[in-house]
């Protein structure tokens, strides 16, 4: 897609934009996200239960069904406030021509959780569950370019901390371990509940190989202290796998070109941008990929 393809996209998405609470001029500061971004989150309710309360009657479940009620959980707006407040990312990069241009996409600052800002669980999801929750709620799972810049700027990075492999590994039990670890060592490094973190989980990942390979889940990341990812770029998972180690980072749907509101979603696909946050490039149509997932 030529920059004047995109400009001309670029004016199909004034609706998103205006849902998202922006109009398509300049004027947006990069290093901002207004919380206007996390709309598509609901709000949630008085009555809604603390994560590990909805962890305690999801102890023996597993695969889809879990996935189905967590996802009722997140759509019902039992999420955290703290996962509200988005995080700006930006990259640095230049257009065909040979011009600087920055980008600035918006990130949650941990992995998507059920629950309140006290008592909340991160929960790994199949491939289905992730993007509808993606989609519903205006959102795009991250690039594995994404993943790598989100670590490189995050204020707390966390050590991976893998549990032994065993038969468990996709069991509620083993989630909610893994997450008191987490707990406890962000608790310790911490400056804000709500700092941009990494290095807490694999990501589920938007990329091509979506395309070739469908039925598989694709995942990246889990970054070393020294920046190294665990996980490379792999599909050889089914699309419904999920264990404890995978999380879910969502991205806002509006990133910022030059301070510019945009639709990452035509961003993501523009042969002239889209090399700036994705490392293999342009990726057609994002959002149909991804709702073409569940």
């Amino acid at each position: 897609m030529s920059s004047s393809r995109f400009a001309l996209r670029a004016l199909g998405a004034l609706s998103f934009l205006a849902w998202a609470g922006f109009a398509a001029g300049p004027g947006q500061a990069a290093g901002q996200c207004p919380v206007t971004l996390a709309r598509g989150i609901p709000d949630r309710t008085a009555q809604a239960p603390a994560g590990s309360e909805v962890m305690a009657v999801l102890r023996d479940a597993h695969g889809a069904s879990r996935d189905a009620r967590v996802m009722e959980q997140v759509l019902a707006g039992n999420v955290p406030d703290l996962l509200r407040r988005l995080w700006p990312v930006t990259f640095s990069g230049r257009r065909a021509d040979g011009r600087a241009v920055q980008v600035t996409v918006c990130v949650t600052p941990d992995y998507l959780a059920i629950g309140d800002d006290r008592d909340f669980v991160r929960v790994p999801l199949g491939l289905a569950a992730a993007a509808r929750i993606a989609v519903e709620m205006g959102f795009l799972l991250p690039t594995p370019k994404m993943v790598d810049a989100i670590h490189g700027q995050a204020r707390i990075r966390m050590t991976p901390q893998p549990m032994t492999p065993s038969p468990q590994m996709e069991s509620t039990a083993y989630l909610v371990e893994h997450d008191r670890t987490l707990d406890g060592q962000k608790g310790r490094i911490a400056r804000s509940p709500d700092d941009l973190s990494a290095g807490q989980k694999k990501d589920i990942v938007l990329t091509n190989r979506l395309y070739s390979k469908p039925g598989r889940v694709a995942i990246y990341g889990w970054h070393r202290s020294d920046g190294r990812p665990i996980q490379p770029l792999s599909t050889v998972h089914g699309a419904g796998y999920a264990d404890y180690s995978h999380g879910v980072r969502l991205v806002s749907r509006t990133a910022f070109a030059d301070g510019r509101a945009v639709d990452l979603a035509d961003l993501i696909q523009d042969r002239d941008l889209a090399h700036v946050v994705s490392g293999e490039g342009p990726i057609a149509d994002p959002v149909r990929l991804l709702a073409s997932q569940y």
